[in-house]
């Protein structure tokens, strides 16, 4: 599934929850939205639980 197709997807849902079921239907969806996202990203492997936890002198590499 291409991003474009991923994104209309995604806005069309959250549409319909703001339209159905108000502003907290739709942070809702969002948040839900935003989690179903980083966990599908860990679990194909683009990234790692480290990624999140560095220490100061780590990112100036």
């Amino acid at each position: 599934m291409s991003m474009a197709l991923a994104g209309m997807i995604a806005g069309m849902a959250l549409g319909f929850a703001g339209y159905f079921g108000g502003f907290g239907a739709f942070l809702l969806v969002a948040a839900l939205g935003a989690v179903g996202f980083v966990v599908g990203r860990f679990l194909e492997g683009d990234w790692e639980l480290g990624d999140f936890f560095h220490t100061r002198g780590d990112r100036r590499r």
